[in-house]
């Protein structure tokens, strides 16, 4: 393991695993690979629904992690990996919680009712995976604030900022790396891998119409 990503995902997480890659320093472990590789469930199911934490198993043939399943198992990765640098990606709040509204959100939504439209590239997500998702996203990191995601933001920032703070208070600061959505970079990327900037932009990915494609939604301007 080269980076353990600790953040919430929709904070730029898929353009950092992007640049992690583009770096050679992955593969980069992230929700996607999940999504597109359902025979990868099975050790985040073990984990998530039985309690059998098998690190090793649930990130064979990555070097490294960022986004949800992995950031929920953040302590169990940096006592694993006690030499191995922490990137804190986060944005401001209220960016966050639009962008999982109309994302993580609005998907999770039209799932329970049945409305996702199935991609013809790959096999719909199986049961496993949505119980994977619907347990480290909501029950846990959100703390059960499915129903109320929208209507009760003040609960949700709460525990948005505290886990910022958590993480910011748990982790020694000269292991800890933060990236800020739209104001970090390659310096941040390179600077905890230990490796020079390229002369390219930074990746940009995933954004909200990408994310809903996905998953067979419309793209907001459209709706």
């Amino acid at each position: 393991m080269k980076l353990i990503g600790v953040g919430f995902g929709r904070s730029g997480t898929m353009s950092i695993k992007q640049a992690i890659e583009d770096l050679g320093e992955g593969p980069c472990f992230h929700m996607i690979d999940l999504i597109r590789n359902p025979d990868s469930v099975g050790p985040w199911h073990d984990a998530v629904i039985k309690g059998n934490v098998d690190l090793d198993a649930m990130f064979a043939g990555y070097k490294a992690t960022i986004d949800w399943p992995g950031c929920t198992f953040w302590r169990e990765l940096i006592d694993a990996y006690p030499d191995v640098p922490v990137l804190l990606n986060y944005r401001d709040f209220e960016g966050w919680h639009k962008s999982m509204t109309n994302t993580v959100y609005d998907i999770r939504r039209h799932a329970m009712r049945g409305e996702l439209t199935q991609d013809a590239n790959r096999p719909a997500p199986s049961p496993e995976l949505w119980q994977v998702i619907g347990t480290v996203v909501w029950d846990r990191d959100l703390e059960g604030h499915f129903e109320d995601f929208e209507e009760n933001k003040d609960a949700v920032r709460e525990i948005y900022e505290r886990r910022i703070e958590t993480l910011r208070e748990e982790i020694p600061s000269d292991r800890l790396v933060e990236f800020e959505l739209g104001v970090s970079g390659w310096p941040e990327i390179c600077g905890a891998l230990g490796v020079e900037e390229p002369d390219r932009e930074f990746p940009h990915l995933h954004d909200t119409d990408e994310f809903r494609a996905e998953f067979g939604l419309p793209p907001l301007a459209a709706a």
